[in-house]
């Protein structure tokens, strides 16, 4: 394992985004904000999903949780994108870094600002809501699980992509509507049968319920089985996008 090289790209991925934190990170604690205002003034008075919380505390967890995912993947497809447009990608690829420390400079970088934004999001949100805190350990492992996930996912989509127009529908075709019918803004409880059905086939609906639990301790799935889902789903994700990085697919043309 080389740890400096490994260091280096992924300190390099972190201080792209924090160069422009008002785009990466304020930007998305604003969009939070309005979705908070909205939802909340339309609904909070005719919607209540578990008893003693209000509908506006109810969905602060989801709106974090979904913020948390959209930044995790379009920091890693954003970056390695620009990398493959700007014809500096050959600079990594002949580098003495393995597909293994290229992978997880990337994924850990994502991981990170959707940590980041995720706390940000966060603090703002104490100012208009009481937010309870059932487990921090279940609230950081979804989040690092949710956000590994997606920031995979955008290593894929940027490999795959052949113009900007390719990465913004993968995220505008798949990502967007897979986040918004997780649960978000509803419990999948109150669904007819055949929706709820298909909600628990969503693996973002497991990571936006397993992240709520962290602070409610209810849920509409069990706990350990969203947990395993989701490790599943690493593990899975990741050997995919390993063995793409090694086969150069659309890297090495």
């Amino acid at each position: 394992m080389n740890w400096y090289g490994f260091y280096t790209l992924y300190a390099k991925e972190v201080k792209r985004f924090l160069k422009v934190a008002s785009q990466t990170i304020l930007t998305p604690v604003i969009t939070v904000l309005l979705y908070l205002l909205v939802f909340s003034s339309a609904l909070s008075d005719h919607v209540q999903v578990y008893d003693g919380v209000a509908y506006t505390t109810f969905l602060v967890p989801g709106l974090i949780m979904m913020t948390i995912m959209q930044n995790a993947f379009a920091n890693s497809s954003s970056s390695l994108f620009q990398s493959k447009m700007m014809g500096n990608l050959v600079f990594m690829l002949l580098s003495p870094l393995s597909e293994l420390e290229v992978f997880l400079a990337f994924a850990l970088a994502a991981v990170t600002r959707g940590v980041f934004v995720g706390i940000g999001v966060w603090l703002v949100t104490l100012w208009f809501v009481d937010l309870p805190m059932h487990s921090p350990f279940i609230l950081i492992g979804f989040a690092i699980l949710g956000s590994m996930i997606l920031g995979t996912l955008g290593l894929i989509a940027s490999i795959w992509a052949e113009r900007w127009d390719h990465v913004s529908g993968f995220q505008n075709f798949i990502i967007l509507p897979l986040s918004f019918l997780s649960g978000v803004f509803y419990s999948i409880k109150s669904l007819p049968d055949f929706w709820y059905t298909l909600s628990q086939y969503n693996p973002f609906f497991y990571m936006i319920d397993g992240f709520r639990y962290g602070f409610f301790g209810v849920s509409d799935s069990d706990i350990t089985l969203s947990f395993i889902i989701l490790s599943i789903a690493t593990v899975v994700i990741s050997i995919i996008c390993l063995l793409i990085l090694k086969s150069g697919y659309k890297m090495r043309t």
